[in-house]
């Protein structure tokens, strides 16, 4: 697997990261014990991933504990990615005066004493736009040694343009895929400006994969897709496995996000080992060209002027 630099720091990190929502997370995405998470994680370790994505909103906290547990033996050869802003105890709080205490919060489930980066998770555009001290709060931690790098993670253009265009960081991860491609556009700013970018939800919760139909029934998180948003990425699904020629999409839609070269990192849920092999097996795929085309194409005729909603 490719590395590259992260975020103006000392380390690199593979190109294919482990998107750590649904460690522990049996609300959302299914039940998985702690033992399965801590052993999923270590896994992923051995077979060379070694960036990994987190937040203390995910599972309640849950998700930090089991990597802290998971990764205690190799913290110095990984990258740990937390966030602020929304709690373990599930309050949202993006208080300036409260960013060191959830970093100390985060610290001690993840049983370590410094985190490589942490991002506003999902912020108000006036912080990103620089009205507030947000900003130089996380450089003071960083110079504190709390923290290594610092940034955003967002969903939209506007407000990708918004934090290039005010502010100061290092990382910004934002929501990239066949289906969300508006940002494409700034990518090439963030670059130059220096910002590791980390490629979200990459299989669209799972519709990239494509393992759902128009028959398909959801549950948890996944049951937020009303009957006319479902036939639309059904549809769409169907456009993606004829210009494939295949009926799975995974590798597909992975190596369309990593095709870009500003992009740093992809981070994928992984639920189980399966998953885990799977990503990997094809983590050096290489999109052909025609077929990157081919799904531009799509998204500028099908879906740019009737976006979907995540």
């Amino acid at each position: 697997m490719k590395k590259t630099n992260y975020a103006k720091t000392s380390k690199s990190i593979h190109r294919l990261g482990f998107g750590a929502w649904q460690l522990g997370n049996t609300d959302f995405w299914g039940y998985m014990s702690v033992d399965e998470g801590i052993s999923l994680v270590k896994t992923a370790i051995e077979k060379g991933i070694n960036f990994f994505d987190t937040a203390p909103g995910y599972a309640a906290g849950l998700s930090e504990s089991i990597l802290g547990q998971a990764t205690i033996d190799h913290r110095n050869d990984i990258v740990i990615n937390t966030k602020l802003g929304h709690t373990a105890d599930g309050e949202t709080d993006f208080s300036v005066f409260s960013l060191k205490e959830q970093i100390y919060d985060s610290l001690e489930r993840l049983q370590t004493n410094y985190v490589d980066s942490v991002l506003l998770h999902n912020p108000g555009m006036e912080i990103l736009e620089g009205k507030t001290q947000h900003f130089e709060e996380l450089e003071r931690l960083k110079e504190e040694g709390l923290i290594k790098a610092y940034g955003v993670s967002i969903d939209t253009y506007d407000e990708f343009k918004a934090v290039l265009d005010n502010v100061k960081l290092d990382v910004v991860e934002i929501l990239f895929n066949i289906f969300f491609q508006e940002t494409i556009p700034l990518f090439k700013k963030a670059k130059e400006k220096g910002i590791s970018i980390i490629a979200k939800v990459p299989l669209d919760s799972g519709w990239l994969t494509g393992k759902y139909d128009e028959l398909s029934e959801f549950e948890g998180i996944r049951s937020r897709w009303d009957d006319e948003t479902i036939e639309q990425r059904a549809s769409l699904v169907k456009d993606l496995k004829k210009i494939t020629k295949s009926e799975s999409l995974t590798k597909y839609a992975i190596s369309f996000v990593l095709s870009f070269p500003e992009i740093t990192a992809v981070i994928p849920g992984i639920r189980n080992v399966e998953q885990l092999e799977d990503h990997i097996q094809n983590a050096d795929f290489e999109l052909p060209q025609d077929i990157k085309e081919k799904f531009i194409e799509l998204y500028n005729k099908k879906i740019k002027d009737n976006p979907l909603f995540w």
